[in-house]
């Protein structure tokens, strides 16, 4: 039984862990960790809502415990910086391979990956991200305006290097 829950489950679950880890050995130890915890709180599951949505919330929180417990520094910037993406970066992203921007998103300092993945992925508020990490609305807003334009500036880049790949071919 658990093991066909298990691979049921586990590819989805792996893309969460993955987004959370900066490899795929991180992410492993992560769905290893998650499924410890799906599979002893199984019982609580109270037929409320979607089992995967279920499933996906306990690793998500595994990967929250985890950023926490590495304690990393957490950064904010002044409100400036808040409006950085634009509708050139939009539209520069739509074009890269999904490969490309995990590889971009994996870049970031853990603290501007994790609010990226919790706001822009999960769909959390700023409240909530701050109540989940232990840190400010403010921060949170901050490091997802970093982590934007810490992304759009690599994605100019990125599509600069293809372009000029592009024109000596």
């Amino acid at each position: 039984m658990q093991k066909a829950f298990y691979e049921q489950f586990a590819p989805k679950m792996f893309a969460v862990c993955f987004r959370y880890t900066s490899n795929q050995e991180a992410a492993q130890d992560l769905l290893q960790d998650g499924f410890i915890k799906v599979f002893k709180n199984l019982h609580r599951f109270r037929f409320e809502g979607s089992l995967e949505g279920w499933i996906r919330r306990i690793f998500v929180n595994t990967a929250i415990e985890q950023f926490r417990k590495k304690s990393l520094p957490q950064t904010s910037i002044g409100e400036k910086h808040m409006d950085v993406a634009d509708e050139d970066d939009i539209t520069a992203l739509e074009r890269l391979a999904e490969k490309d921007i995990l590889k971009m998103i994996h870049e970031l300092a853990p603290g501007y990956q994790a609010v990226f993945n919790l706001y822009v992925v999960e769909g959390y508020s700023h409240k909530e991200i701050s109540e989940l990490l232990g840190i400010s609305e403010g921060t949170s807003k901050s490091q997802l305006a970093r982590a934007k334009g810490i992304l759009a500036k690599r994605v100019k880049e990125y599509l600069n290097e293809t372009n000029k790949i592009r024109r000596t071919i």
